[in-house]
Parts: structure tokens; C-alpha cells; sequence
């Protein structure tokens, strides 16, 4: 009886072990939402800067898809604007910015959108969200807002987001921030050759969060805001 010699007859291909049946999909870069965006919002045209054209006010942006549980949203503060007193506002809502209009948006995520729509977001503590300060916040499966600012501590802002459905990011690019870029966190982004504007300290933030000189209510509606069910 013949044999066959041992590597002959034609090559195998090369098998794949299978993916982990828990493995996730790769993600797509996080955008800022191309219409969903405050009166004096203007993005960029690969929607990954938002700058605040005017005033202190009306610069709320949305990720352009939902945020999964514990996956961080990564920014950069690129314009740091003196004169005003508060910043940067972030954090997580059920609302789809599909089914939102730029004129439909209140001038504020803390409190307006918080108020009409199921939205959980906090401003970063004093001192933090100067030029060049990267800053990435996400929501674990508790519902419990972190808040990283460069190599800092991990900051608990808040611990009653509701979970169970899609959450989109929210950005306010409001008072001394001025303006954000979004970063992808598995590439490493360069450092901008030059900020739009010189960074300078924050002015202390007040019990209301509200401009030094002009009088605003921040508690003002302007409309009801529902989620996609």
C-alpha cells in the first residue's frame, strides 16, 4: 500500500479562531452632530471643532452617535476666554439630536435642556478646561458622570444618569470655554502649532454660574424636548 508523503497534496488555508461571541464592533469616531447645534455654534467641516461665535451662551453640540457605557468621550478646549464666568459644560442625554433643530435648542444644557429633556450633565470644577487641557468624560453601567482633566484624578460629577437606552454625548462650549475639538482616544492627536486666543485665568465661578455683567435667566423654556421612544 502506497502512502502519501507527509506535506504533500495542496496547502491548507490558514484557519481563524472566532471572535469572542462578546466582542465589539470597532466604533465609529465620535463627530459632533452636524445640525443639531446652538445658535452660535460653528463647526468645522469634519465636525470635530466647535467654536462659540459670540456671547456665553447657546453653544450646545451632540455626538453624532450614541455613546456606549464606560466609553470615553475625549476633547480638547482649544480657546480659553477671559471676561466670562463659568465654562464647559458636559455629559450624557436620551434625546437623538436627529429629531432636534438648531432653533429648537434652549440657550443652555444646565438647567434648560436638563428640564426638557431626560439630559445629565455638570460644569468642570474651578480651574479646570484651559487651553490645551484635555478633558474626557464617559457614564458607567451605574449611571455614575466621570470626568478626567489631563492626567488628573478621576472627578465624580454626578451618580443618577439614567441607563437602559441610548445616550448621546452633550457638550455647552459656554462662558470662558470657547472652543473644543473632539479627539479619537486611539490615535494620538497633536498639539495644535497655536490656540485661537492666549489662555487666561478663569474669573471665580458665582453661586448662579452667570455672567459678571449681564443679567440672564437660565431657568428660561423654550420648548418641550422628547426623546425618540
Amino acid at each position: 500500500m502506497a502512502f502519501a508523503a507527509r506535506g504533500s497534496g495542496p496547502p491548507r488555508p490558514a484557519l481563524t479562531p472566532p471572535a469572542p461571541a462578546d466582542a465589539e464592533m470597532p466604533r465609529e469616531a465620535l463627530r459632533f452632530h452636524a445640525e443639531a447645534v446652538g445658535a452660535q455654534v460653528r463647526l468645522d467641516a469634519q465636525r470635530s471643532t466647535a467654536r462659540r461665535r459670540a456671547t456665553f451662551r447657546d453653544g450646545i453640540v451632540f455626538s453624532q452617535r450614541p455613546v456606549r457605557p464606560g466609553e470615553r468621550v475625549e476633547l480638547r478646549v482649544l480657546c480659553h476666554e477671559c471676561g466670562w464666568v463659568g465654562g464647559l459644560r458636559v455629559g450624557f442625554t436620551r434625546l437623538d439630536p436627529e429629531r432636534v433643530t438648531a432653533s429648537g435648542l434652549p440657550p443652555f444644557v444646565c438647567p434648560d435642556l436638563e428640564q426638557q429633556s431626560p439630559t445629565w450633565a455638570a460644569m468642570l470644577p474651578d480651574g479646570c478646561g484651559l487651553t490645551g487641557d484635555v478633558v474626557r468624560f464617559w457614564v458607567n453601567r451605574l449611571g455614575r458622570l466621570f470626568a478626567q482633566v489631563n492626567a488628573g484624578p478621576r472627578l465624580l460629577l454626578r451618580k443618577d444618569v439614567l441607563m437602559g437606552a441610548p445616550l448621546w454625548a452633550v457638550m455647552d462650549v459656554y462662558g470662558t470655554t470657547k472652543a473644543i475639538e473632539l479627539l479619537d482616544p486611539t490615535v494620538s492627536a497633536p498639539t495644535p502649532a497655536m490656540p485661537w486666543v492666549l489662555s487666561d485665568e478663569a474669573l471665580p465661578e458665582s453661586k448662579g454660574g452667570h455672567h459678571r455683567t449681564e443679567n440672564f435667566n437660565q431657568g428660561q423654556s423654550v420648548r418641550q424636548l422628547v426623546p425618540r421612544q
